[in-house]
C-alpha cells in the first residue's frame, strides 16, 4: 500500500509540473552578440521590423520554428496581435525573418549570424549561443516572456 500510495504521488508530480515547463521559450542570440539584455517592449520592436538593427550595426535577422504553438502565443501577446495579424505580418517580412523547422535549426542558424535573434524551447539550449535576459529576467523565471 505504502508503494502505491508513492507512486500515486510520484506520478502526480511529474504530470502536474512537467508541462509548466514544456512552454518555457528562450531568446538566444550568437556568442558574438553584445547584448546580455533586451527589455521585452525593445524585443517587441525587433519582432515587428520596427528596429532593424542591432546597437552595433548588424542587421537584426529573426528566427523562428515554422509549427510552434508556444513561439505563436507568445509572439502574439509579447506583440499585442492576433494570431491572423501575427501570421499576415510574419508571412509580409520575407528579409527579416526566417524560419526552420527545429530549434536544433534555429540554434545553428542564430549561432551562424552574428544579427540572428532566436526562440527556442529551454531544453534545446545548448553553449553554442547566448540567452538574453528579457526584463532583467532568465528562462523559467516569472515574468521572463509572455505565454501560456
Amino acid at each position: 500500500m505504502k508503494k502505491t500510495s508513492a507512486l500515486g504521488v510520484f506520478l502526480f508530480t511529474v504530470f502536474a509540473f512537467i508541462p509548466c515547463y514544456a512552454h518555457h521559450l528562450a531568446v538566444v542570440v550568437a556568442k558574438e552578440n553584445k547584448a546580455e539584455s533586451i527589455t521585452s517592449a525593445n524585443l517587441s520592436k525587433m519582432l515587428k521590423a520596427e528596429t532593424k538593427k542591432w546597437p552595433d550595426g548588424k542587421n537584426v535577422l529573426i528566427v523562428l520554428q515554422r509549427h510552434s504553438h508556444a513561439q505563436s502565443v507568445t509572439l502574439e501577446r509579447l506583440n499585442k496581435m492576433s494570431a491572423a495579424a501575427l501570421k499576415a505580418f510574419l508571412d509580409s517580412h520575407p528579409d527579416s525573418v526566417q524560419f526552420a523547422d527545429t530549434d536544433v535549426e534555429i540554434l545553428k542558424i542564430v549561432e551562424s549570424l552574428p544579427g540572428a535573434i532566436g526562440l527556442v524551447d529551454v531544453r534545446s539550449i545548448d553553449d553554442k549561443v547566448k540567452v538574453l535576459k528579457v526584463d532583467g529576467k532568465l528562462p523559467l523565471e516569472e515574468g521572463y516572456l509572455p505565454h501560456d
